[in-house]
């Protein structure tokens, strides 16, 4: 079968769990044809994987940089565009119970017409502008909120521009168009399965649109902006949920999202990554310091601040005590790392305390430590979680997404952001060697009997087979 993969932000550009993930179901099922649509920031992104045979394409969506049009079709597409424009815009400002059915409607009009004219012309023009200052005074204007200013008209109507352009990529050629991360990812799939029936499959490890409120949290962005487009990922990720054929959470946490925005029960199957325990066997020993390891992306959403905390409790008790971060920054993340770094100083661990980017043998990192911690603030079913526990680690996690489900009972867990119970918990498990290894143990043993690499790609081929036959896929009881 020929499935389109498509994502943002991953595979093959970036390193990860999404990515990681990617890479194993492609070369699991070898007997498939792969095209990799990535959507990336510039176009100008290397391809960081070593591709395997089967994936026999790898396109490129930019979504910045200019979009030129010629003037002289400006004006004729403005008008033309302009209705449907507006709908969208409607549906961004008036209450988020209603609108989704307007939402798909105005979005697929938009893909249309973006097949043979730039959507440019009407997004960014001063109609636009006025219709969207106009809906917010009519719909918003009241109760004391932020008014809408016209730089924040204009940006966001130039954000939804840059956000609009994969609908302008030509409907792919599949059997099956794969979905790998909610939001924008979903645009080209939308387009295919509007313009050839196409079947659509919807994977989420992290949720997409609460991703997007943690992240707006940050954002210097004025608050109307901001309000507009968390609706629009909203209704985004709406529309993907009900077009989709079958909707696969890797984990129950993200189904009960999912429900809530939208996505029909009967059509969702619950589908946890999987890990192969011949790649990470168990650890034969430990280190001969104390030492507590972490992996992972240097991210704020991944709380290395909160473990740098923790740590400086941890040396109040266990002074001889280290922590090694193995782990690259990504896009935009040495500025994260540079907080980190001056925090740790600011503690007075530094001494103690090694940021080891990215190591080539991610097992190395597992290895490391007698310990192996998760101290994020959002997941969906980590790799670094479940690949640790198959060594045979005890691990300590917080309690977020889908990490109880990997967990279980096999390690311990501790509220997000708080240092004291996670320093508590790490400290628990290196002064205790028996609990250790017996957490180490139990860790390996739910491995083997619920997460393993066949268990999930066997199922996604399952999944290509209904779906790629013009089938539905059966719900698994319990799911």
């Amino acid at each position: 079968m020929q499935i389109a993969l498509i994502g943002e932000g991953a595979y093959p550009h970036q390193f990860g769990g999404v990515s990681v993930w990617c890479d194993q179901l492609v070369r699991g099922l070898p007997e498939h044809e792969f095209h990799v649509v990535a959507l990336v920031a510039t176009g100008q992104e290397p391809v960081r994987w070593e591709l395997p045979g089967n994936v026999t394409e790898v396109t490129t969506i930019a979504l910045w940089g200019r979009t030129p049009f010629r003037p002289v079709l400006e004006s004729r597409a403005r008008r033309r565009l302009l209705p449907a424009v507006e709908a969208l815009l409607e549906t961004l400002v008036g209450p988020h119970e209603e609108g989704d059915a307007a939402f798909a409607s105005a979005l697929r009009e938009l893909a249309g017409s973006a097949q043979h004219t730039p959507l440019a012309p009407g997004l960014c023009s001063d109609d636009a502008v006025a219709a969207l200052s106009a809906l917010w005074r009519a719909h918003r204007d009241h109760d004391g909120l932020p008014e809408l200013t016209l730089h924040d008209a204009v940006t966001v109507l130039r954000i939804l521009e840059h956000s609009l352009r994969p609908l302008a990529h030509p409907p792919l050629e599949a059997d099956v168009c794969h979905i790998v991360t909610n939001g924008m990812a979903a645009l080209p799939g939308l387009v295919t399965a509007w313009e050839r029936a196409t079947p659509l499959l919807v994977t989420e490890h992290g949720i997409y649109l609460r991703e997007q409120y943690l992240h707006s949290r940050a954002s210097p962005l004025r608050w109307p902006v901001k309000d507009l487009m968390l609706a629009f990922a909203r209704r985004l990720c709406t529309a993907a949920y009900g077009e989709a054929a079958t909707v696969a959470p890797g984990n129950a946490y993200n189904r009960r999202w999912e429900e809530r925005l939208g996505a029909p029960p009967a059509r969702i199957r619950t589908v946890y990554n999987g890990v192969d325990p011949a790649g990470f066997p168990l650890a034969e020993s430990e280190p001969d310091v104390p030492t507590i390891a972490w992996a992972g992306r240097i991210d704020p959403v991944k709380d290395l601040e909160t473990l740098l905390r923790a740590f400086a409790a941890v040396r109040r008790v266990v002074p001889e005590a280290r922590l090694r971060c193995f782990g690259g920054t990504g896009p935009g993340g040495a500025p994260y790392l540079a907080r980190c770094e001056a925090l740790a100083a600011e503690l007075g661990i530094t001494d103690a305390v090694r940021f080891e980017g990215r190591v080539a043998d991610i097992r190395e990192a597992y290895l490391a430590g007698h310990v192996v911690v998760l101290c994020s603030i959002t997941e969906g079913f980590p790799y670094t979680l479940i690949e640790a526990m198959s060594c045979g680690r005890a691990c300590v996690a917080t309690e977020v997404g889908g990490v109880p489900e990997a967990l279980g009972d096999a390690g311990l867990m501790v509220p997000p952001r708080d240092p004291d119970r996670l320093a508590g918990a790490c400290v628990a498990l290196l002064q205790d060697e028996a609990l250790r290894h017996r957490l180490g143990a139990a860790a390996r043993a739910r491995i083997l009997g619920a997460f393993t690499l066949d268990q999930a790609v066997t199922t996604y081929d399952e999944m290509y087979a209904f779906l790629g036959r013009g089938r539905d896929m059966p719900t698994a009881a319990g799911q």
